[in-house]
């Protein structure tokens, strides 16, 4: 089964333009070197929920579990926080089109 990795989360305002930094030459590089691909970067522009919305696939729920548990990915998520608030995360079974 293939697993998908969804995470949330809101900008610390003053962190907009080294987030975005961050996003595009660290983060996303990090997720594909430790196995996550397909990612898929969403802003919400409506409504009452984080801000990002973020998610990635592995070719099965082991690996995932593998990798989120894995040292490079709790540095990896601890670095975000530094440009991020009300962080969350979960794995589900990845289908076709968007999920949250």
């Amino acid at each position: 089964m293939t697993a998908k990795l969804i995470m949330r989360w809101n900008i610390r305002p003053e962190m907009e333009s080294d987030y975005f930094e961050f996003l595009v030459h660290e983060f996303i590089p990090a997720l594909n070197s430790l196995g996550i691909v397909e990612i898929q970067v969403w802003y919400t522009q409506y409504g009452d929920c984080e801000q990002k919305l973020v998610s990635g696939i592995t070719p099965s729920l082991e690996k995932m579990q593998e990798l989120i548990n894995s040292e490079a990915y709790a540095r990896l998520i601890d670095r975000l926080g530094q440009y991020v608030t009300h962080f969350s995360q979960k794995v589900v079974a990845a289908t076709a089109g968007f999920q949250f």
